[in-house]
């Protein structure tokens, strides 16, 4: 019923720069807090950028100045803009939204799209 759809992944080499999308389709109330993680290999999960509806947004250490997350809530559509990008950025990256599917509020993720930076 609800689907959330990363695009935008692929091969970059170190200084390049990237755009993530996320579409969360279905039917649906409404998409509350939505956010980017990532799997680096042989690393845990960890947050990238999150952003609340109010717009708010949180980085993490390791990606700020370089990174910024943006929503479009009309289009129920996540963003993430990867710029300078180096080799340790390399991971798979995935979309995780809150959405409200009355009356119960349900945590979504996407199937993950893969970027690898080159050196």
């Amino acid at each position: 019923q609800v689907q959330l759809v990363e695009s935008g992944g692929g091969l970059v080499h170190a200084g390049g720069s990237l755009r993530l999308s996320c579409v969360a389709s279905g039917t649906f109330f409404s998409v509350y807090h939505m956010a980017w993680y990532r799997q680096c290999p042989g690393k845990e999960r960890e947050m990238v950028a999150s952003i609340a509806v109010d717009g708010t947004t949180s980085y993490g250490d390791s990606v700020k100045g370089r990174f910024t997350i943006s929503r479009d809530n009309a289009k129920t559509t996540l963003y993430l803009q990867m710029n300078s990008l180096q080799p340790e950025d390399t991971a798979v990256y995935y979309c995780n939204a809150e959405i409200i599917i009355l009356p119960n509020k349900n945590d979504y993720w996407g199937q993950g799209t893969q970027v690898t930076v080159a050196s």
